[in-house]
Parts: C-alpha cells; sequence; structure tokens
C-alpha cells in the first residue's frame, strides 16, 4: 500500500482534502455551479451536491432540472462506487462538438446517496469548462476521478501516478 503524503497546510478559506471523510459525505452547495462547452452553458445551478472523499477534490452534481438535458447522450459505459452503486455514463453534445463520456449520472444510487438520484456530474475535461463560483475548475489527476480543484481546495490530490494505494 502507498504511503500517504504530508497533506499540504490549508490557508484561511481553504479546505484540505485530507480532512474530507472516508467513507465520503454528501452535502448540499449553494455556490454557483456552471458547465460550458462549445460556449454554451449546459447546466447551471445553486441547488448542487458535492462528495467529500478523503485525498479527492469535491465532485459537484447538479439536479437534472438545472442542465440541458438534450446535450447528454447516453453511452455504452458504467462504472461502479462502492459507496454510491451503478454510475452510468453521458456524451455530451452541443452542436458539432462531441465530448465522449463527460458526464456520469447514479440512476439508483445507494440508500446513503439517495439525494444523488438523476443528479449529473462533469468531468472537467478538454472541452468541458467547469466553474465553481466564477473560477474555471481543473480536473482531478488522472483522468477517471471527477474532482474539481479550485483555489480554495489543497491536496495533494488522488490520480497522480503512485496514488492509486491512498
Amino acid at each position: 500500500m502507498a504511503r500517504h503524503p504530508d497533506p499540504v497546510p490549508p490557508q484561511p478559506g481553504q479546505e484540505s482534502v485530507w480532512r474530507y471523510p472516508r467513507p465520503p459525505r454528501l452535502e448540499s452547495t449553494t455556490r454557483r455551479l456552471r458547465v460550458t462547452v462549445a460556449g454554451r452553458t449546459i447546466a447551471d445551478t445553486r441547488r448542487g451536491l458535492r462528495v467529500l472523499e478523503t485525498s479527492h477534490p469535491p465532485v459537484y452534481y447538479f439536479p437534472p432540472d438545472d442542465v440541458v438535458m438534450e446535450c447528454l447522450i447516453p453511452a455504452d459505459q458504467s462504472s461502479f462506487c462502492e459507496w454510491k452503486g451503478l454510475a452510468e455514463y453521458r456524451h455530451v453534445e452541443v452542436g458539432a462538438q462531441r465530448i465522449e463520456h463527460a458526464a456520469w449520472v447514479y440512476r439508483r444510487p445507494t440508500a446513503a446517496f439517495r439525494a444523488l438520484r438523476s443528479h449529473i456530474a462533469f468531468y472537467a475535461a478538454p472541452g468541458v469548462a467547469c466553474y465553481v463560483d466564477d473560477e474555471l475548475a481543473r480536473p482531478q489527476p488522472g483522468g477517471f476521478y471527477g474532482g474539481w480543484i479550485t483555489a480554495d481546495i489543497v491536496g495533494p490530490f488522488k490520480g497522480q501516478p503512485g496514488t492509486q494505494g491512498w
């Protein structure tokens, strides 16, 4: 098992992902969350949910009423989370631009995460601009995890090479 790194000490107004719980916690947020693709806003809410898990930046979820659902195309991919259940992926399509597997949804989450039901999460991936308030989020390293990194979050973050065992 990989040795855990030394956490970056948070400054005032910052959160350390090393103070997040395991198992993860679900909480609501009134921060403005927004996703744009090809210059079009496809998700915008102040009624989001975020999942906080040790060593991970927050993963944000949008209520379906705050997402332009016709931009989401079902994908033939899923993954299983021991905490949340089966995630089903979606391609994001805006005009001629299509980003493969850029979003996911838990249609039947576990009881502990039932509030996530039908909420949509997006990867901060190339072509997908994800914002917390007015700050453009950076993707969590590694390509699999969907956390959004902003200036108010400090790590180090799971996803980089050598972090699988954290």
